[in-house]
């Protein structure tokens, strides 16, 4: 999983309606489906989550506490590069494709992100997706929270 996820999920409510919407999804997910699978996260997801408001950081470090680790290595950062040389991430939001990266060549199933602008992005994914394999890798299924309920309905 990526940043939107612990802060969504520790957040207080938006007073955006959507953003409220997410972050009520977010937390319903991780009340009744994190359970269902194995969790990652990268180091820049950490270096993410602490930056900020000092209690709002140490609520998002809470959530990451026991989840495992994924490093960021060479391979990692080669095809981010990769993936922001392309133009299908801009510059200014290479960890985003850090994050891409990072699950692809760890060979995650899921990137659970509400990134919905250069990650979980319907117009770009066919591409990502050549690049990724270009390098070797197969990417995941980028895909929200609300998205994976496994057939559940969340209400």
């Amino acid at each position: 999983m990526e940043t939107t996820i612990p802060s969504y999920l520790t957040a207080m409510p938006s007073n955006n309606l959507i953003v409220a919407g997410e972050q009520a999804i977010t937390r319903e997910w991780w009340e009744t489906r994190r359970g269902a699978y194995r969790l990652f996260v990268s180091e820049a997801v950490v270096e993410d989550s602490s930056k900020g408001d000092g209690t709002a950081s140490q609520r998002r470090l809470g959530v990451l506490a026991d989840i495992e680790e994924l490093s960021i290595d060479e391979p990692v950062v080669f095809l981010s590069k990769k993936l922001v040389e392309t133009g299908l991430i801009p510059q200014k939001a290479s960890a985003d494709a850090v994050h891409i990266a990072v699950a692809s060549r760890h060979g995650m199933d899921y990137l659970l992100t509400w990134n919905c602008k250069h990650i979980a992005n319907a117009e770009i994914i066919r591409r990502l997706s050549f690049i990724v394999a270009e390098a070797g890798y197969f990417i995941p299924i980028i895909c929200t929270p609300r998205e994976l309920f496994g057939g559940q309905e969340n209400e």
